[in-house]
């Protein structure tokens, strides 16, 4: 295992390399100059050419490139070209609420999901399967971001039982456990939990009914074995690929609720992403892009290293 683990943290660092190169070389070759929305209209071309120079854009990519990658080695990632305030400061808490948010949406998706798996897959070919099949399509299919809107206006609208907008009370920015706040993350966490759900379903409903028809399976009911019994060694043989389809919905939460944070302006990692976008805000926006690229890599190497534990025939590919 020890031996296992050592190969896939040698094999993390060319990813994380290439990681970086990618995050760098995307947003430099995006059209627009960074310094026009802080630059005056009217600004001199020695002041375009000292504010160039003032956040090292003068320079040539590759040192460009070798100057954030030296940055970042001592926990700098430079300064928001919109609002002058520290990157990482900014990213880190961010990243913090998104976190939060992925963490309670994967709360409630893989339990769900993994419960309508295993129940449609005992339940083969019957109404019972048809039925969660259907729920995990619509699932998988409704965009998150109308889902949102639509449970907005039924539970914040009409019936005004959740607040819709911010992590607090009054659309505060900030979160503190209490059920002031902990009611404004119950809309977007269930609302961003609804296509894994349909995910882990369907994934877990193949493994269960393939595995059901292996002779492994008759021979265990043919012991005498109580179907409580089976379903402990069904589970473990399809804990390993449902475990690594959990790690990347996990890892999708994460970077992929920029709509979901939109629509209920809540302050994470995919809002101020689409804020950096439409700011230009170069070193924001390198700085958000490698740290979920990185926690996707992470969330990677986690998953890897658990598939390992569950099932040791992986330590021998």
């Amino acid at each position: 295992m020890l031996s296992y683990l050592i190969r896939r943290l040698i094999l993390v660092l060319p990813v994380a390399f290439g990681v970086s190169v990618i995050c760098f070389l995307l947003v430099q070759i995006a059209p627009g100059d960074p310094l026009t929305a802080i630059m005056p209209v009217d600004a001199t071309a020695e002041e375009q050419a000292a504010m160039r120079a003032a956040y090292g854009l003068d320079k040539p990519l590759p040192v460009q490139y070798a100057i954030w990658i030296g940055n970042l080695a001592q926990g700098n990632m430079g300064k928001s070209i919109a609002t002058g305030r520290p990157v990482a400061g900014e990213v880190f808490g961010a990243v913090q609420n998104s976190l939060l948010l992925a963490v309670s949406a994967a709360i409630i998706a893989f339990p769900i999901g993994t419960f309508l798996g295993f129940l449609a897959g005992y339940s083969r070919d019957s109404w019972i399967d048809r039925a969660v099949t259907a729920l995990s399509i619509t699932g998988v299919s409704v965009p998150n971001y109308w889902l949102g809107i639509v449970l907005v206006i039924i539970f914040s609208v009409n019936l005004g039982w959740l607040p819709s907008m911010g992590a607090g009370p009054g659309g505060s920015q900030s979160w503190a456990w209490d059920w002031l706040h902990l009611r404004h993350l119950i809309l977007p966490a269930v609302t961003l939990a609804v296509v894994p759900i349909g995910i882990v379903a369907r994934t877990v409903r193949a493994l269960a009914g393939d595995i059901l028809t292996m002779d492994f399976v008759q021979a265990l009911y043919a012991k005498g074995m109580s179907r409580a019994d089976v379903l402990r060694h069904v589970a473990r043989n399809a804990a390993a690929t449902a475990l690594s389809v959990m790690g990347l919905q996990l890892g999708y939460l994460l970077g992929g609720s920029i709509l979901i944070e939109t629509v209920f302006n809540w302050p994470g990692s995919g809002f101020l992403l689409s804020n950096a976008i439409f700011q230009r805000d170069l070193p924001l926006l390198q700085g958000t892009i490698l740290v979920l690229a990185m926690f996707f890599v992470a969330m990677n190497l986690i998953v890897d290293v658990a598939q390992a534990a569950i099932d040791p025939r992986i330590q021998r590919t």
